[in-house]
């Protein structure tokens, strides 16, 4: 079965921690989008999103199997067992809109949704550590 993944950090393409987690693992990248807010933290060296109405941008990838998961929720801190609360992100099911820019893989419709996963970050960690909202969405290391 299919595995979709929402990304806007260190796991796009390119980013710090794609090659080592994803890499050839990876069968089709789309840039998308989906709501939420965006924040850099700057004393950490990657992103944070929570629940907003803005939008996030990064990429959708896509994955032949679910065997990734673990691997990600590692990287990630986050534990399903765990209070969400004690978790740094928390993965969810959201729906991501697919953009016909800077298309990586070819799509049959290119304004469709796709469910996938993402990580979003507890709140509190945001705000403890320093996070500093991005209005545009899209997160570049500093």
């Amino acid at each position: 079965m299919e595995l979709h993944v929402f990304v806007y950090g260190t796991l796009k393409p390119g980013g710090v921690n794609f090659n080592r987690y994803c890499g050839d693992r990876v069968i089709a990248t789309r840039r998308a989008y989906i709501y939420g807010e965006l924040y850099d933290l700057p004393r950490l060296g990657y992103p944070g999103i929570i629940h907003g109405n803005s939008h996030v941008h990064g990429f959708v990838l896509s994955f032949d199997s679910q065997t990734i998961l673990p691997a990600l929720d590692a990287l990630e801190d986050f534990d399903p067992r765990r209070n969400p609360a004690e978790n740094d992100y928390n993965r969810e099911s959201i729906v991501a809109y697919l953009s016909a820019v800077g298309v990586i893989s070819p799509l049959e419709n290119r304004t469709s949704t796709i469910s996938a996963w993402t990580y979003f970050m507890n709140p509190d960690l945001v705000r403890r550590s320093g996070g500093i909202l991005i209005p545009d969405g899209w997160w570049e290391p500093g």
